[in-house]
């Protein structure tokens, strides 16, 4: 079978599944297995595929269509231009947390990030997964100490492949949210499970971890849990980013003022809080 026979097939296959992204996800496993760039692909459409590669394209594209999320059939996810260890042990880091990124950076370039009487700024990526968040600030900000917390022991497994994979000196601590933590950080990046735990989720996202989606009946447990630690901490996060539901986020305002937060900036999925 020659490439274009394939990905019309492929794409049938995978819109018949119901995947909203068949094209795009027969195209991206046609690269992995032929180890051509997509420009190559098209531009060679009468190219055979080798019965080897075409056997290992049938298994991954029939996992695809039982809607095995992308993420974990390869083994890897790109966040923020970077290439991160993904397993079925941790969410697949989404767009729409990048958005997180770009916040912490521009609090740093505005200089409000200034740690107090410390060498290195010391941040905590709370509920950490994959540890995508955290160690993308690490490398996105100089002069930054970051410690990666989570509550499942084969998530923090990921985790420290990441670290490895980054060569970065992350401390990885199994935590439930702070509680274990060793604390005096300065910023706190927190993406916890806020899907209400009634709504429906696509198939895909039904084959990822539920500790990691569902957070309770509104969507908001972790976070009034975080924010009743953070009200006991003796030396409290200067800034506290937050991504949840934008419906979810009047409420997190309420939940965050009761803690002695403020919020400073709204932006997509992402809130940023701060002390008054």
């Amino acid at each position: 079978m020659d490439l274009k026979q394939w990905l019309k097939q492929a794409e049938h296959q995978l819109a018949a599944a119901g995947v909203g992204t068949a094209r795009l996800d027969a195209v991206v496993l046609l690269e992995d297995v032929m180890g051509r760039d997509r420009a190559w692909l098209l531009a060679h459409p009468e190219a055979k595929i080798p019965t080897a590669k075409m056997r290992k394209l049938t298994n991954l594209l029939n996992r695809r269509a039982g809607h095995e999320p992308l993420a974990y059939i390869r083994g890897w996810t790109e966040f923020y231009g970077r290439d991160f260890v993904i397993t079925p042990a941790v969410l697949e880091p989404r767009p729409e947390s990048e958005t997180m990124i770009d916040l912490f950076k521009a609090l740093a370039r505005d200089g409000r990030l200034k740690p107090n009487n410390k060498q290195k700024l010391i941040i905590a990526d709370v509920g950490a997964g994959s540890g995508a968040l955290g160690i993308t600030a690490a490398l996105e900000v100089p002069n930054i100490q970051v410690d990666l917390l989570d509550i499942d022991p084969k998530a923090l497994k990921v985790a420290e492949m990441n670290v490895d994979k980054f060569t970065l000196n992350s401390g990885i601590i199994k935590s439930d949210l702070l509680a274990q933590a060793k604390g005096g950080y300065d910023v706190l990046l927190c993406n916890l499970p806020y899907v209400p735990d009634s709504f429906q989720i696509n198939p895909a996202a039904m084959r990822e971890p539920k500790l990691a989606i569902f957070g309770g009946p509104d969507g908001l447990d972790l976070y009034r849990k975080l924010f009743d630690q953070i009200k006991t901490l003796d030396s409290k996060p200067l800034y506290i980013l937050i991504e949840a539901l934008p419906p979810q986020h009047a409420v997190l305002r309420e939940i965050a003022g009761q803690a002695g937060y403020k919020i400073v900036k709204t932006d997509d999925f992402i809130q940023v809080f701060t002390t008054p």
